[in-house]
């Protein structure tokens, strides 16, 4: 393996983050954009004004809109197209040539017309590579400013996963293995979920006890979750569960709890998609979840409100009512 190189699939603010996370790092690394104006901004101006202003990107960045050139740049490909572009980001390696490539998911999501995990995807389309899953409590902003952080490096095997931390970790970017790559996942997806319902009572001005109660129990319906499809529920201890949680439903820069607040506060849907350039993946995570929970017979009702608010099922304020008046439980 190449430990020189890193290839990010994706220029968004999180992909551009992460590339300049590994250049700092002394790494050579080729970022693939969609967008022929970033890929001559990043290139000839070292700055991704549309996805990531203000921030001054190293010269080992290249950026390229050639697939093909940005898959035989590295051995290890980390995808950061949003969740549910990532099997079409797949399918276009699939076609070039993806052998000997480690692909590191770095999207955190459900698909939504399947109701599979990202692993579940990678597998279906790379069926013979290597595949790991990078999440935890990280703001681009911040990752790009070199600011300390750490996130969870989840593997089929511990030693694949160190394997990879070896080429990925950093001073300012601490990567803790683990082989619970299911478990990963969930926390990664629930926690976006969860972070909107938190937005939504900060913009309804509901107080910090409430919001504290809301990640305590959102916590709760990502462990039944994980206990039901034969994850571990103390990985999401760690920070793809609790350490994402903390992050995202407790800050504007957060797009999943601006977004709940926005909610909360009475915009409509529509308009706050308008306005944005990114994805919120919260809000199709929302949907798959409710699949994902039926299939196994799950109960998680603060990710049923959220999508109640989301798809327009329910009023902000009917599906607030609707968790407060649920009878009380024997027990978690």
């Amino acid at each position: 393996m190449n430990n020189s190189n890193v290839t990010v699939i994706g220029a968004g603010a999180w992909g551009t983050a992460l590339a300049q996370s590994f250049a700092s790092n002394d790494k050579h690394v080729c970022l693939w954009a969609r967008e022929d104006e970033v890929v001559s901004a990043i290139n000839d101006e070292h700055v991704n004004s549309t996805f990531l202003p203000a921030v001054e990107l190293s010269s080992l960045i290249k950026a390229t809109s050639d697939l093909s050139e940005a898959v035989a740049f590295s051995n290890i490909l980390l995808i950061v197209t949003p969740a549910q572009h990532v099997r079409a980001t797949l399918k276009n390696i699939a076609q070039i040539d993806a052998k000997d490539k480690s692909i590191v998911i770095c999207a955190k999501g459900i698909e939504l017309d399947t109701g599979k995990l990202l692993s579940a995807v990678a597998h279906e389309e790379l069926p013979n590579n290597v595949v790991a899953i990078l999440t935890g409590p990280t703001f681009a902003s911040e990752i790009s400013r070199g600011l300390p952080s750490a996130m969870t490096l989840a593997a089929e095997t511990k030693d694949i996963a160190r394997d990879l931390r070896s080429h990925l970790n950093s001073k300012n970017l601490r990567l803790y293995v683990t082989d619970d790559v299911l478990g990963t996942q969930i926390g990664g997806a629930v926690k976006n979920v969860i972070a909107i319902g938190c937005g939504i009572l900060q913009g309804r001005d509901m107080g910090e006890s409430a919001r504290a109660a809301l990640v305590t129990r959102g916590l709760v319906e990502m462990s039944r979750l994980a206990s039901a499809i034969g994850a571990r529920k103390e990985t999401l201890n760690g920070m793809c569960g609790l350490g994402d949680l903390m992050l995202t439903c407790n800050s504007m820069q957060s797009r999943n709890f601006s977004l709940g607040y926005a909610l909360g506060s009475g915009q409509t849907l529509e308009d706050i998609l308008s306005e944005r350039n990114s994805v919120t993946e919260g809000i199709h995570t929302a949907k798959a979840l409710m699949t994902l929970a039926h299939n196994n017979a799950i109960d998680m009702p603060i990710s049923e409100a959220v999508f109640d608010c989301v798809t327009g099922k329910k009023s902000v304020q009917e599906s607030i009512d609707g968790l407060l008046g649920r009878p009380l439980p024997d027990q978690d």
